[in-house]
């Protein structure tokens, strides 16, 4: 089988934004691998990203950078225990005032980072080699 290209996504509409949050299902990252630049309008999140598109049991380094934050709010995510795993679920999107709205990062255990956006700008990219991982990852119905 050949080796599945890196991932170079970007999102400008709700649609693109639904391929990022697939690709990104089941990523794990620490609290702090997760950082809001205030002043530039950026949050940046690094995760090792399940490849699900590989057809192999393969995680790669990935980051998604979202442009535009006005505000971040996280419920469920404790900012000051930074080696504590989070698992990735989903990223939705609420329309608001347009282009803008708020973007829903829903991790498993209730965790959430509500980020208001002026418009959805948002780039995933792998930065790293893929590693082999024992398991893939399970939903229990």
């Amino acid at each position: 089988m050949a080796e599945a290209p890196a991932l170079r996504l970007l999102a400008e509409d709700e649609v693109d934004l639904a391929v990022i949050s697939a690709a990104l299902q089941d990523a794990i990252a620490k609290v702090g691998d997760i950082a809001w630049e205030a002043g530039g309008r950026r949050l940046t999140l690094a995760v090792n990203r399940y490849r699900w598109e590989a057809g192999v049991r393969q995680r790669v380094r990935s980051a998604l950078q979202i442009c535009g934050v006005l505000q971040v709010q996280a419920r469920k995510i404790r900012r000051d225990q930074r080696d504590a795993v989070i698992e990735l679920l989903s990223i939705g999107f609420e329309p608001g005032e347009p282009p803008g709205g708020i973007l829903t990062l829903t991790f498993a255990a209730g965790g959430e980072l509500r980020v208001v956006v002026e418009c959805i700008d948002a780039v995933l990219a792998d930065i790293s080699q893929p590693w082999p991982t024992p398991r893939a990852p399970t939903h229990g119905a």
